[in-house]
This record gives C-alpha cells, sequence and structure tokens, in this order.
C-alpha cells in the first residue's frame, strides 16, 4: 500500500515540486517502505522523535522538521534537519543562528507564514518580515517560506490563502532576496488540499496520510 501510495503521489506531482512524506508517529518499519519505493524526504512534527528515529534508518534520508519548534528543543534539531520548515519568529531565528554558529554550519530554513483564519496555526505576519530582512544570522540560510491554510472545506478560501503565500514568495524573492539562489521554496499544501496548491504554484507538499496509515497520536 505504501509504496503505491508513493508512486501514485510521484505521477501527480510535477516534477520540479519536491514531495514530503509526513512520517510523525509513523514506526520505523513503514518508512522504510516508503523509502524503498523512492522516496527520500521525510517531515516530522517533534524533535525527540525525529532524533530518535535518524540512526534508525538510511543516512540518505533528508529530514525536514515541520513542526512548532521551541526553542529549547534547537539543539535536538539543528545540524539534524536538512531544514526546518517552521521558523515562526525572530526569537527562533536568533536561536538557531547561535546552535548553528557553535556547530559552525549554515542551517537551511523556511520562514513559515500566518496565511489562515486560524489562531491555532503559527507563522509570522507579511508585516513583520521586514525585521527579519534587517537580521544578521549569517549561519542560517532562508530558503523560502511555508504556510498552512485555513482548515475548510471552502476549496476558494483555501485558493486565497495560498495564491496570497505564492504573492509574498514572488515578492520576497523578486524584493529583499533578489539574487539569491537558495530562495527557492514556496511549501504549501498537505494531503487534504495539495492539489489546490500545486495550482497554486507550491514548490513542496507535505503528506502524510494519502501515504501512511492512520496512527494514534502520542501523548505529550
Amino acid at each position: 500500500m505504501i509504496p503505491n501510495n508513493v508512486k501514485r503521489l510521484r505521477k501527480e506531482i510535477p516534477g520540479h515540486v519536491s514531495l514530503v512524506a509526513v512520517s510523525k508517529f509513523q514506526p520505523v518499519s513503514l518508512i522504510l517502505q516508503a523509502y524503498n519505493a523512492g522516496q527520500r524526504i521525510f517531515g516530522e512534527n517533534r524533535s525527540r522523535e525525529m532524533t530518535e528515529k535518524i540512526p534508525l534508518l538510511p543516512n540518505d534520508i533528508q529530514w525536514h522538521f515541520i513542526g512548532h519548534l521551541q526553542t529549547n528543543k534547537v539543539r535536538e534539531v539543528v545540524g539534524k534537519a536538512v531544514l526546518i520548515q517552521s521558523v515562526d519568529r525572530i526569537r527562533l531565528l536568533n536561536a538557531i543562528q547561535s546552535q548553528a554558529q557553535q556547530l559552525g554550519i549554515i542551517q537551511d530554513v523556511l520562514l513559515q507564514i500566518h496565511i489562515a483564519r486560524e489562531d491555532t496555526k503559527h507563522g509570522f505576519l507579511p508585516g513583520e518580515l521586514p525585521a527579519v530582512y534587517e537580521l544578521s544570522v549569517p549561519n542560517v540560510r532562508i530558503c523560502g517560506v511555508m504556510g498552512m491554510a485555513t482548515f475548510t472545506d471552502n476549496t476558494e478560501w483555501v485558493r486565497r490563502e495560498f495564491r496570497l503565500l505564492r504573492n509574498l514568495f514572488d515578492t520576497m524573492r523578486n524584493g529583499p532576496y533578489a539574487g539569491d539562489q537558495s530562495f527557492v521554496h514556496c511549501s504549501m499544501g498537505m494531503t487534504g488540499d495539495y492539489h489546490i496548491a500545486l495550482e497554486e504554484g507550491s514548490t513542496m507538499v507535505r503528506i502524510g496520510s494519502a501515504i501512511f496509515p492512520p496512527r494514534p497520536q502520542k501523548p505529550g
């Protein structure tokens, strides 16, 4: 089932779009099934779970951290995640910078933008971004933006939010990040709405339940 799901998604998703298999709460055995079907990018929401899985799985996996990251968990993620997609505040950017500097590395990140009408979702408001542009974070490489649309059956509402994010990405790419060859990712779209996200210009989709079977959430 999992290999077939991966192959089906590969056919649906354009070649220039990255597929992130959301593997939170999934056991190593099932992640290996996706890996053996050719999947190499996996997304985790919890730092401890990600660090526990990394040594148990092939070392050519690219781990993306996609969950809300607390500053006291930065050490568990920086240098282990190829890309931190959920950088949603300046304090977190500074914490990542400090840890990356200690490790002597450059950490790739995405800026999470708040595009939904739900207060439970995190992210920078567009008006807060000028403060990010002025930061000195030489050990952090900002590679684009990420956003989550409102959870609703109103597809036009979702489309508007994705379009807002893509327009913001284009504005940033042609403005403060003009000429930056690393600023390439507009990560938007999950299992329930990735078709709309692709139509609106997503370059990276994060898909879990269309690949893996449902799993009970871990406590805490």
